[in-house]
Formats: structure tokens, sequence, C-alpha cells
């Protein structure tokens, strides 16, 4: 026993003298293998991505060269009546005296040239949502823009990249300033739009009321704050309480919906009237599909294509709203008259709309966790306010994060509260990949996402426009207490 362990212990001896070379050994043949790995999966995801902005090329124009023709106007932002019920005048502020605003049209390629003077008693400026403008006229003070002072003026001039559907509101004290009326929409129209037989805008909003019709003037209430923003109790389409759109049999009609809402979101259809989505956010899709499968949040904006039967003299086609437990009756179309020819011509798409089919594997670059906290300090009482944060952060306090011009980003909106956040980028495109961490492929781009509670959205984008661009909730009330951030582009 003695000689087999004194072998045995000779034999363990001269491996221990070895162990440290094969330890190093080890090392190397595993570092090696991390490295090649890691190289590897770098260079696939590197070529991914370039794959990706390949991909992109061509989905829309980075720059666009001016025609020559300005569209020039003058606005001003004023406090006026306008008669929502009738027989009754309800105080508003508006721009030049009405509610929505001017339908402001150009053509794409020409340059609108806005004067705008406020003869508001507050400062104020406008943002032109949806619409890639030069960073200087994007409308939001303390990144862009000084605020417009009472009595002062300012010149918003620039030339639209996109046709679309667009809209314009205030950037300063914005759940006041849109609830009280300062909303208008920016058309810009390419070739398609003159082979309909009528190009029609409706604007939805939603009004919080008292008993005499007037607006109720206490903003940002706790209860508001602490929960999805103002919702109105009066609903209308273009200032009116029953909006309607006279047609004819036949006719093929470009219906263009917004939500200048502060908080409320829309599932809009209509009952029995086929109708299919062309653009949404303004931006052409890639394929048409079913009006009434897409919400629409504060901010959003949605064109559908419709064709009133030929045999459709008499009827009424009703707008109505089923985000909510009830249905609501928004608007309504109807049709007489002698039948017309129906224009023909294929839905007008954008093919170029990228795929991305598997950029859900991205890695995601920039994470924007959505919360509330409670605000404490001086006039906050026992209970205390609210902030709703970005990353643990109210703005101002936030970390601007810098995306890669022309190269493919990702980011997430992940929702850890119980609220709805429809999430708002300004400056650019982006196009959803994944929901909770199921990739989704829409056919389409937004600048606007419903990010529901507890749900994370995976967003991609290949950011043309280089400036300092703001990234908020669009219910007016969270973004006013504090759910703003802001991104570079460079």
């Amino acid at each position: 026993m003695k000689n087999k362990n004194a072998k045995q212990n000779m034999k363990f001896s001269k491996i221990q003298k070895h162990i440290p070379v094969i330890i190093i050994a080890c090392a190397v043949l595993i570092t090696g293998a991390i490295l090649f790995f890691s190289s590897d999966d770098v260079d696939k995801v590197k070529v991914s991505r370039e794959a990706f902005v390949s991909e992109f090329t061509g989905a829309y124009v980075e720059d666009i060269e001016p025609n020559g023709n300005i569209v020039e106007m003058d606005m001003t932002a004023s406090e006026g009546e306008v008669e929502i019920f009738d027989g009754y005048k309800t105080k508003v502020w508006s721009y030049n005296d009405t509610v929505p605003g001017p339908e402001v049209r150009v053509k794409l390629g020409d340059t609108l040239r806005l004067n705008f003077t406020n003869d508001l008693p507050q400062e104020t400026t406008i943002h032109f949502h949806g619409v890639r403008v030069p960073n200087a006229m994007d409308g939001v003070p303390g990144v862009t823009q000084d605020p417009i002072k009472p009595g002062e003026s300012f010149v918003y001039e620039f030339t639209p990249k996109d046709a679309g559907t667009f809209w314009f509101h205030p950037h300063v004290r914005t759940s006041e300033q849109v609830e009280r009326g300062l909303f208008g929409t920016l058309i810009v129209e390419d070739d398609v739009d003159q082979k309909y037989s009528q190009d029609i805008v409706w604007v939805i909003d939603d009004w919080r009321m008292t008993e005499d019709r007037q607006v109720y003037e206490e903003f940002n209430t706790p209860m508001d704050l602490m929960h999805d923003g103002r919702w109105g109790n009066v609903m209308t389409v273009n200032g009116k309480l029953n909006e309607v759109l006279d047609v004819k049999p036949g006719e093929r009609i470009r219906l263009r919906m917004v939500n200048a809402s502060n908080a409320r979101i829309y599932m809009p259809s209509f009952k029995n009237l086929n109708a299919k989505i062309i653009a949404v956010d303004g931006m052409y899709v890639k394929e048409v599909f079913d009006f009434g499968e897409l919400e629409l949040s504060p901010g959003n904006r949605i064109d559908i294509d419709i064709t009133i039967p030929q045999d459709a003299d008499g009827q009424v086609f009703e707008l109505v709203d089923n985000f909510g437990r009830e249905e609501i009756k928004l608007a309504r179309i109807e049709v007489a008259g002698q039948a017309v020819a129906t224009p023909e011509f294929n839905f007008p798409v954008n093919s170029e709309v990228p795929d991305w089919t598997g950029a859900s594997d991205i890695e995601i670059d920039k994470e924007y966790r959505l919360n509330a906290r409670r605000k404490t300090g001086e006039g906050m009482g026992m209970m205390g306010g609210i902030e709703w944060t970005i990353n643990d952060k109210a703005y101002p306090d936030y970390d601007p994060y810098t995306f890669k011009y022309a190269e493919f980003n990702t980011m997430r909106f992940t929702n850890e509260s119980v609220r709805l956040h429809p999430m708002h980028l300004h400056g650019q495109f982006f196009k959803v990949i994944a929901r909770d961490g199921v990739p989704v492929s829409e056919p389409y781009f937004r600048d606007t996402v419903l990010v529901y509670p507890n749900q994370s959205v995976d967003v991609a984008l290949v950011p043309l426009d280089k400036g300092l661009w703001v990234n908020h909730c669009h219910i007016l009330e969270h973004a006013a207490a504090g759910m703003l951030t802001a991104v570079e582009v460079k």
C-alpha cells in the first residue's frame, strides 16, 4: 500500500507541475473562442445594420429641392369665441379666430412662410407635428427656440419634405393651450390628391365643458395627472357636434383624420362602409389595410380611401368610436344625388417601406422606462403631486441620447406604469419592430406609438434630420408633469 500510494503521489506531483500550463492553455483556447465568436457576432450585427440601412434607402427623401413657390400667410393666436353649441358662445383661444385653426395646404416642394403673431396673455410657440422641419423651426422652447411672448411675432419658414397629413399646436403650456382650441392642420399635397372626388380633413377633439358650455379652466388637475390625462365630456369633429360630409353615390373620398385631443384615444370605424387605410401619421403605407383596425392616439393621423357604393343614394354612414366601453358617434357621411363615375386608380402606397425582417434581433440601443413618482415639496400638500418620468428623471432633468445619423438605430419604450403613453418623437419617423419582445411587421412608419400599461414596444429608425429633438408622451398632462426627454441626431 505504501509503495502504491507513493507512486500515485509522484504522478500527482508531476501533474501539479503542469497545472499552471494547462490552465493557461485552456484560458487561451477559451479566450480565443470567445474572441472568435464575439468578433463574428459583431460582424453579423454590423452586416445586419448595414443591410437594414440599405433596405431603408429610398423609403423617404433626406432633403427636398424647393420649387421656388412660397406660400405665405399670416397667423395670429388670440382669445375669442366660437359657436360649438347652437345658440351658445364658447370662449376659446384660436388661430385666426377658428377652431380648428386654418387648414394650411401646400404642394410638395412649396415653401411655407408663416408670419405668426402672439396676441395671447401667455407665451407660446408653434410645433408642426410630424413635419420634418429644420431644427430651429420645431417650436420647442428651451430646445429649439425661445418662447414667443405676448405681443411678439416670429416667422416660421420651411419646405416640407414629405407629402401627407400633419397638424400644428403650441409647445408651451400645451395641455392648457391645446385644450382651449389652439390647433390646426397642415396638408402637403402630391399628385394623387387631385384624383379623388373630395379630399377632406376631419379633426377629432374632445372638450371638458362646464354646464354653461365653457371650457373647464382647471388644467393639470391631480386626477388628470395621476390617470390617463384630461378626457373631455364633449366630442367634436372640426369643432362641431354633428359634422356631416355630403357625398354622391360613386364618389371616391380621401378622408384625413387627426386626433387633436389632449389625452383621449379613439378606435374609429364606419358602420357598413368599406374603407382602407392608405397613410399613417402622414406617410403612405406599403400595403393598405382595413380601417377600424388601428387606434388613433393623441397626435396620430390616419388617411383613409373610401368609395361610396353606386346604389347608396339616401344612405347614412356613421363614424363611431369603439375604444371605450360604449360606442360613441362622432360624425357621419350622408349620400344623396345622382350617381357619378368612380375615379379609377390604384391605392397610393409606398413600396419602399422596409420590412426589416429580423430587426427585433438587433440589440436595443436605448431603452426608455416610463413611470411615475410622488412629488413632494412646498405647496404640494400632504398628498404631494405626481411626476411622470423617463428613466427616473422628470423634465427639465433629462439625459439626451445621441442617435447616429443615417445609421440603423433601435429604441425600446418600456411602460412600467398602469397608464397609457402615446410616445411621440420629433423630427423623425420610426417603425415598430416588436411588442413585448414578439416581432411585429407593421407596413408603415409612425411618429407616435401607443404603449399600453406594462407593455414594451421596440422601434427602429434611420435618422436623416440632424439636431436636438424632444421625445415625449403625447398625453399632454403627462408631458407637462415631466414625461419628456430629448435625443440628438449627429
